[in-house]
Order: C-alpha cells, then structure tokens, then sequence
C-alpha cells in the first residue's frame, strides 16, 4: 500500500486496531504536501476513480480527523445507524448543493473549500460557504486523468 511505503502524514477515520483487509479500504484524512511524490501519485492514480475528494484547510490533521468523523455515521428515520460514505466524491458531488444553512456551517466548520472530480474527470468541481449559501465553481482541467500534469 503506497500509504505505507511513503508515510504521508495521515490518521483513520475509523478507529481502533483494523484487520488488514478493513485497514485497506477505510477512509483516511492525508495531509498532502504540494509537488511531493505521494500527492503526485494520489492525482495520478485517484482522480477520476473515486478515490476521495479534497479539503483546503488550515486546521490540525487531528482536529481535522475530529471534524470528519462526525459525518461518519448517519441514521435513518427509523433510528437505524448507517454509514455515509461522504468522502466518496460521488456521493459529495450531490449531497453537498442539498445541504441546508446548519449542515453547511457544520460541513464547512473546519473547511475553506471542497475539491473534488465531478462525473467528467475533466473537470473539477470547488465547493465552499459563502454567507450560509454554497457556492459551487467548475473548471476544467487537461491530462490524462483530467489532472494537470508536469
């Protein structure tokens, strides 16, 4: 696992020890350096196959780990607890423009903006809170991944 081999700055989401099949698959908060082998191979690879969306911030990666965790596990009307898988830009992609003003200020509370690929890997979509309203940006982007590219 190239988490393993490189040693970026990260922390589970999950908590507690993983089996190493569960370990492979949860979500984890990478800080990434700019222009470092890892972030470059993290676009290279990732983008365009789901493989997590990006948030700007300036907060610890513990706090951050604090923050993201809380959207971790959602429930449904019957009470039945349920995971949300956020982090997927799939699903972030259309959760976010449904959010009212609360879960903006709370999905934003640690956040500047959200970065992630939207159905076109060519383009990339930047969300971020403006005066409790979501304001969302397209750009469009060129390599092979959709990613800019050296």
């Amino acid at each position: 696992m190239k988490l393993y081999e490189h040693q970026p700055e990260c922390i589970c989401l999950f908590q507690g020890d993983l089996k190493p099949d569960m370990a492979e698959v949860a979500p984890y908060l990478i800080h990434l350096q700019i222009d470092t082998q890892f972030t470059n191979w993290v676009i290279e690879k990732g983008w365009g196959n789901h493989w997590g969306i990006f948030a700007l911030s300036r907060g610890e990666l513990r706090d951050m780990r604090k923050h993201f965790r809380r959207f971790l596990t959602v429930h449904t009307s019957e009470g039945k607890p349920m995971r949300f898988r956020y982090y997927d830009p799939r699903v972030m992609r259309r959760f976010l423009p449904a959010c009212n003003t609360e879960d903006l200020a709370a999905l934003f509370n640690q956040v500047d903006y959200y970065l992630l690929e939207d159905e076109d890997a060519g383009v990339m979509l930047s969300f971020h809170a403006e005066s409790g309203a979501l304001k969302q940006e397209k750009f469009k982007l060129n390599g092979a991944q959709g990613f800019p590219q050296k």
